[in-house]
């Protein structure tokens, strides 16, 4: 018999959450029941964004301009502070390129990050010349102070101050918001294979602290839901080569 090399295997949110129920030793029944499990799937999106680095989140500002807007951002002469493409949560590298799309002339220099307090002792913040330090000011909130909520753009300030316009371009990689799972239970989750087994066991987990039923149940869940997701994440690691050279200079 010949293996089946057309077969794929995709589940929907709506499989994703029934596999779940089913560890928790219980049946998803009534639409509250998919609606609370969705619920939980969406808090457990938002916990994997504070262990760590996940590699599917990192995208890079590039030439191409996708639907998040993530494009390179023109600096402009004596202006320091820029929007950064929405449901960034935080930045890896930035650099700052001159004279971009000139063959003969374009560098790339990375720039140094600094905090706020490092930002806010700097003398004179109307220096102008080549960028060469950022302040990244995180905003992942709206504002709802207003009639018509407004998206608060994360910020990044630039030390010097532009003394040039169209000159220089700062490109970055950024760590973007996971998407949550949506209203439709059989669209999919956006969410690497690799990563599935792992949100299915948290969700299990998280579903069985909710149901008295399945009270006897947690610790186990707990204990695999943590297993599965250490060997994803040690998995969703770089795997290049790493040189260190100690520092000779105080002798």
């Amino acid at each position: 018999m010949g293996i089946d090399t057309t077969s794929t295997f995709s589940p929907d949110i709506g499989e994703l959450l029934e596999e779940a129920y089913e560890r928790a030793g219980l049946e998803m029944r009534s639409g509250y029941d998919m609606r609370t499990a969705r619920r939980s799937m969406n808090l457990l999106l938002l916990e994997w964004q504070n262990k760590g680095i996940n590699l599917w989140t990192v995208d890079e500002a590039s030439e191409s301009v996708d639907t998040d807007a993530l494009a390179p951002i023109s600096l402009v002469k004596g202006t320091s502070t820029y929007n950064i493409a929405a449901n960034t949560i935080g930045l890896l590298d930035v650099i700052i390129r001159t004279n971009w799309g000139n063959v003969s002339t374009q560098n790339d220099f990375l720039m140094s990050r600094i905090s706020e307090p490092t930002y806010a002792t700097i003398p004179n913040k109307l220096n102008e010349g080549q960028p060469i330090q950022y302040y990244f000011d995180r905003k992942e909130i709206q504002d709802y102070n207003s009639v018509s909520p407004t998206t608060q753009y994360s910020t990044i300030t630039v030390w010097p101050v532009p003394d040039e316009t169209l000159k220089y371009q700062i490109h970055y990689w950024r760590i973007k918001k996971i998407q949550p799972t949506g209203n439709s239970a059989g669209s999919n989750i956006a969410v690497p294979d690799r990563f599935v087994p792992a949100l299915v066991a948290g969700l299990a987990y998280q579903i069985a602290t909710k149901r008295p039923e399945a009270i006897q149940r947690v610790g186990m869940l707990k204990q695999q839901y943590d297993e599965i997701f250490m060997e994803a994440a040690d998995e969703d690691r770089v795997k290049t080569s790493a040189r260190f050279v100690p520092s000779m200079t105080n002798y």
